[in-house]
């Protein structure tokens, strides 16, 4: 029996529209959110914008939650468990959740410590100066712990490569795209509650450049932050033994700043911190499954 031209051209485009097939939904909502976070990796920021890209962070944390349920990204991780990537993969969550927690100690001290110090000026019975040498002791600790925590980004940075991940499917790809993104940011907002300014562009910034292959635009100006702004006021105050009403009542107006920035970031950083669970817990329920 012959097949007529008609029938063979209509076979041929029933299988040409079956390739290539489209990536999934969740995939593309991943990749547009991942796409308005490239960009905020630099160093150096506001805190409004710190807690903008905290939240953004917290839509794409929502929606890679969504990425591990899909069967393909679920048959990568089962098919290729032995491979190197998955168990690279497991410890940047690890990593990330580690951050994460040293980001948040650090914020709470502080703000422990800044509503002790506001309670100590609001009353103005005395002990100030020893009080304010008190709270700039305090910072140095965490101060210590930041600078750690940034040293060990700067160690996984140096350790990332793209060699070690299967680009066969989209999702995995996508999930280290995250992580690199993920940490950039974390660098920076340790950065910034460091009250330290720095001109070099971080090294998780250089990594997600090179990962994206893309031009990434980056701040040239510093603004002195809510962190460093007290830890200047209070050095002052503190060796030069000021007590006229106005620096008082300056020094308490930073203060209230620093104790709403810190405010801001901690409700931008315990939804994420909740969302950074439910990956690994997904992850490592997937592997042993």
């Amino acid at each position: 029996m012959e097949v007529s031209p008609l029938n063979t051209k209509t076979h041929n485009h029933a299988r040409s529209n079956s390739l290539p097939s489209k990536p999934h939904p969740v995939i593309l909502q991943c990749n547009e959110l991942l796409a308005r976070l490239e960009g905020a990796s630099d160093a150096t920021s506001s805190s409004s914008l710190l807690s903008h890209k905290l939240s953004g962070l917290q839509d794409l944390h929502n929606c890679i939650e969504k990425l591990v349920q899909l069967p393909q990204t679920q048959e990568a991780l089962v098919q290729e468990h032995q491979e190197k990537w998955v168990d690279e993969l497991l410890e940047g969550s690890l990593r990330l959740l580690d951050t994460c927690t040293a980001t948040k100690d650090a914020l709470l001290h502080t703000k422990e410590c800044t509503r002790e110090l506001q309670s100590i000026i609001r009353r103005r019975r005395g002990g100030e100066v020893a009080e304010v040498k008190k709270f700039l002791t305090s910072r140095k600790v965490v101060r210590k712990a930041i600078f750690k925590a940034l040293e060990n980004l700067k160690g996984n940075a140096n350790k990332c490569s793209l060699s070690n991940t299967n680009k066969g499917y989209q999702s995995v790809a996508l999930l280290k795209e995250v992580e690199v993104v993920t940490f950039s940011i974390f660098e920076s907002l340790l950065n910034f509650m460091s009250g330290s300014t720095q001109s070099k562009r971080s090294s998780w910034f250089l990594v997600s450049k090179l990962m994206n292959n893309k031009r990434v635009s980056c701040s040239q100006g510093v603004d002195e932050n809510e962190f460093a702004k007290v830890d200047s006021a209070l050095q002052f105050f503190a060796f030069n033994m000021a007590s006229k009403s106005n620096d008082m009542d300056d020094l308490q107006n930073k203060l209230a700043r620093l104790g709403s920035c810190i405010q801001d970031l901690e409700e931008g950083l315990e939804p994420l911190f909740r969302c950074l669970i439910k990956i690994r817990v997904a992850l490592l329920n997937i592997l042993n499954h």
